[in-house]
């Protein structure tokens, strides 16, 4: 049974890795995942040679004798079954919850142009005094709204200001690794971080105070270096700056409600799920009565989502996404219930190899493999208390990891389609900055931290 769940665990993610090649959307490899893993526990309990229980943690070898020489009957084994799946949707809806209401409330701010009223600010005659700017804007904005919105209003905003394309490659580069090392740092500014936060491997304050310093190594490193680079020496070509300061009312609004989740989560321990859609509500009510929507009883059964900012926002989501850590999540969940993950840990401990070089594999991992399961499967593997080192560490590689190639994260990808970075193009010129970036923030945590 785990060889089988196994294989297809491998082969989904061999068409989930290589989705620049064939098209298929990573979602549906995602699901088909989930949905045969799960089938197979299912259709074939008494091939099940351990079990995990979601409550405790433990392996369960004998009480309910998924061991078909073992005590148990078919119904108590399904029943074990229906209990853990219902456990890990629980667990993983909760992240589903928080990056919808994330992602429309970022969507919210756009419909306001709350990221154009940004642009007046990156006003710079030479080339890499404007790529430090952009970074830092871009480290910092992906620590409130995730890397890959991040990475969409950076595109959006140098857009308006560069005009050669082979220039917008290089910032574009350069903004993908700000964006990630950026959301390495915060508990809602990556999908990963996220996960560590709501799973309690991680709080607020010690996971900012523990990867912060690396994160900004991260980024600065590459930068220094990109002081010498001839593709930004030189004064820049620049095309009309926007100089309105509409939206950025809005702006500022939205990125207080997000850092208001957090603090919902430290001071009143309000799950962080509640706390993104409580932010939502209080934007959408703003967006609502600032748009002056107007209702009349004859009206009642008249469509009036188009002019609503608030159902305009939800049909901007990308479900697909959404879907794709559904299925992700579930399957990691089918590998952690048959005790497979469980064992890879124990294995790892066993051979030797240190937890924290573990980690740092694994961020160099990432740059093939999605980020999202590799941190999912770490979870399962270890049983540190909340924010041991290892889980900071893991927090960081994770992150930043995804920079090295431009397919390792979801910012690389999408800024490969915007702007049609070539796959060799990152790695001869992007990929060994990612790389010592990397490296030296992974030895200031292991040295100093």
């Amino acid at each position: 049974m785990t060889v089988y769940i196994l294989f297809i665990f491998i082969v989904g993610y061999v068409f989930i890795s290589t989705e620049h090649w064939h098209r298929i959307d990573k979602m549906i490899p995602a699901i088909l995942m989930m949905v045969l893993s799960w089938g197979l526990i299912f259709v074939f309990p008494n091939s099940i040679p351990q079990w995990l229980d979601p409550s405790s943690a433990e392996l369960l070898l004998s009480k309910l004798g998924f061991v078909p020489d073992l005590v148990g009957n078919t119904a108590e084994k399904t029943e074990l079954i229906n209990t853990a799946l219902q456990h890990h949707l629980s667990k993983t809806a909760e992240i589903l919850v928080f990056l919808i209401g994330a992602m429309t409330l970022v969507e919210l701010i756009d419909h306001f142009k709350g990221f154009d009223a940004v642009q007046v600010l990156f006003k710079a005659k030479k080339k890499w005094n404007l790529l430090v700017l952009l970074c830092t804007f871009a480290f910092f904005l992906s620590s409130v709204i995730d890397n890959l919105t991040a990475t969409l209003v950076m595109i959006a905003i140098y857009r308006k200001i560069i005009d050669k394309p082979e220039d917008r490659l290089w910032y574009a580069g350069f903004i993908v690794m700000a964006a990630n090392a950026g959301g390495a740092w915060s508990p809602i500014g990556d999908v990963t971080t996220t996960m560590l936060w709501i799973g309690h491997k991680v709080s607020t304050a010690p996971l900012i105070l523990n990867t912060f310093i690396p994160s900004l190594l991260c980024i600065s490193t590459p930068l220094i270096i990109a002081r010498w680079l001839p593709a930004f020496k030189g004064n820049l070509t620049q095309g009309a700056t926007n100089n309105s300061t509409k939206g950025r009312t809005e702006l500022l609004i939205g990125i207080s409600l997000f850092l208001m989740v957090p603090l919902l989560k430290s001071l009143f321990h309000l799950p962080p799920y509640m706390g993104m859609l409580l932010a939502l509500c209080l934007f959408a009510l703003y967006a609502e009565v600032n748009t002056k929507r107007n209702f009349k009883m004859t009206e009642v059964e008249s469509d009036l989502s188009p002019q609503s900012p608030t159902m305009k926002s939800l049909q901007k989501v990308e479900l697909p996404t959404i879907l794709f850590f559904l299925g992700i999540l579930l399957t990691v969940a089918a590998l952690e219930s048959i005790g497979f993950i469980f064992n890879l840990g124990g294995n790892v401990q066993h051979a030797g190899i240190s937890t924290q070089l573990f980690m740092g594999i694994l961020g160099i991992a990432s740059a093939v493999i999605d980020n999202v399961p590799l941190v999912a499967g770490a979870m399962g593997m270890f049983s540190y208390p909340m924010d041991h080192e290892a889980w900071h560490l893991l927090a960081y590689t994770a992150g930043t990891g995804g920079s090295i190639l431009i397919i390792g994260s979801a910012a690389g990808v999408v800024a490969m389609g915007l702007e049609k970075i070539s796959f060799s193009w990152y790695l001869k010129r992007i990929a060994p900055l990612a790389f010592i970036g990397y490296v030296v923030g992974y030895i200031f945590m292991r040295l100093i931290v």
